[in-house]
């Protein structure tokens, strides 16, 4: 998986150094834009480290695009079908978060994505993520209480929640874990 990860490291590193270099961004702009110090950032476009969703989240709002986006880029390489063996795996290192980017490479406004995140884990997102995107969470397994704002919202298995206007929100899984589809709908 380590070197999964450096790979996966290295390919959102460069996706980030060519976003920046398609608008004509130095590092200093980017890290202004972003809230990301700009010694961070150049280790991360190197592929040094493997940045957390938190940073990740900061530097794809700063492109105007979502997480998901960012990663897909990254990733996807087009085509119609996307086997299971290629689809994009993410993992959070502070967090344990896992992500699984689904869907094939399209003009779809539509991405799904898979998550599982270990019991008693929190990952949070800030309203400016969610400024892109339509979003609904479907909970496949475990439980989970998701924080829009300030209402939270305990899904267990099934249970289905579509989000509403952009807000701070926190994922966080409960005994024993949680395991959910998250539907992205752009525009």
């Amino acid at each position: 998986m380590d070197d999964i990860a450096n790979d996966i490291s290295s390919t959102i590193g460069r996706r980030i150094h060519a976003e920046r270099i398609m608008r004509d961004w130095s590092l200093a702009e980017l890290a202004e834009r972003s809230a990301v110090s700009k010694a961070m950032l150049s280790t991360i476009e190197r592929g040094k480290t493997s940045p957390t969703a938190a940073l990740l989240v900061r530097i794809a709002a700063a492109f105007g695009m979502t997480l998901s986006t960012l990663i897909a880029r990254a990733e996807l390489q087009g085509g119609g079908l996307l086997r299971e063996a290629d689809q994009p795996v993410w993992r959070d290192p502070d967090t344990g978060y896992v992500r699984r980017h689904l869907s094939p490479a399209s003009d779809m406004p539509l991405e799904l994505i898979r998550v599982q995140l270990p019991a008693d884990a929190r990952v949070s997102f800030p309203a400016a993520s969610y400024a892109f995107i339509k979003q609904q969470i479907w909970l496949i397994s475990g439980r989970l209480d998701f924080a829009e704002g300030d209402v939270v919202h305990r899904l267990e298995p099934g249970d289905c929640l579509a989000l509403g206007a952009p807000s701070d929100c926190t994922f966080h899984a409960l005994e024993p874990g949680a395991d959910y589809l998250v539907a992205l709908v752009r525009g």
